[in-house]
């Protein structure tokens, strides 16, 4: 079931189509339509200098798909906290967990006025379940949790996924203290999902593209060295294999199996 009816949608919000978005330009690398110009442009030009960015942007969505999938299945999470979703695509978070564990619960939190008028379609879930969207920003976590405490319990075990997102918060305190407080307002059995893209100095071109993505006036993106996204899981008991690249975390059979420039992991609160 969802928990937003008709009427609290409202009017749809103005979007902006002159200025790219991270959310449209990764629904236009992951092949999907809800896309204007600017964010084909941007999404170019980012692959121009940076070709390796689809690849990325699959194995991370990938990854998604697959530790949410261990969350619903061996880990048992039946509520989940989705922040910084984007746009529905294909292996939603909700499509994932429901279809291991039909009566989840998930919560959206996005920012992005198109992915609001597309929220019904994240909405559509299993009768048993709940699904729910909330248009906030990760720079509000006390805001995200009082209104996601309408569909989650937040007294019980909570996935907290982050994915693709930390990197649009600069400074890496700041982004330490949202994860901090985030995990500060769920219980013990509770998890954290983490991927972000990584900055190494053997592919200088993925620092390049993501300052070139800057000056396109999109919100910036700030890759990190691997380090500093396994420093996000401390005080976590961390699942095996823990933070790794991406596709490397308990892939599938015919997975592509290669390290590229995103680190994940997921950890448990202990």
């Amino acid at each position: 079931m969802t928990e937003q009816s008709d009427a609290e949608y409202g009017a749809q919000p103005a979007i902006d189509t002159s200025v790219p978005h991270s959310a449209r330009i990764w629904n236009y690398w992951l092949g999907g339509k809800d896309n204007f110009a600017a964010d084909r442009a941007a999404g170019d030009q980012y692959r121009a200098t940076f070709p390796g960015v689809v690849d990325l942007a699959r194995a991370s969505r990938a990854f998604l798909k697959r530790s949410v999938r261990y969350l619903a299945g061996e880990a048992g999470v039946r509520q989940f906290l989705d922040i910084g979703t984007g746009l529905p695509t294909f292996d939603n978070t909700h499509e994932v967990a429901q279809r291991v564990a039909p009566d989840a619960r998930v919560v959206y939190v996005d920012n992005d006025p198109l992915v609001l008028v597309h929220a019904r379609a994240l909405l559509v879930g299993t009768p048993e379940g709940r699904t729910a969207y909330i248009d906030a920003d990760l720079h509000d976590p006390d805001g995200i949790l009082a209104e996601a405490a309408k569909t989650l319990d937040l007294s019980a075990p909570v996935a907290i996924v982050l994915s693709g997102v930390l990197g649009h918060v600069p400074d890496t305190e700041a982004a330490h203290d949202i994860v901090k407080r985030l995990l500060d307002a769920v219980p013990s059995g509770s998890y954290l999902a983490i991927n972000d893209g990584t900055s190494d100095d053997a592919v200088a071109e993925a620092d390049k593209a993501a300052e070139e993505y800057a000056e396109t006036g999109a919100v910036p993106y700030n890759n990190r060295r691997p380090a500093e996204i396994a420093r996000f899981f401390a005080g976590l008991e961390l699942v095996e294999p823990g933070v790794v690249s991406v596709p490397l975390w308990r892939p599938d059979p015919g997975d592509d199996v290669r390290e590229l420039g995103a680190f994940g992991g997921v950890g448990r609160k202990l």
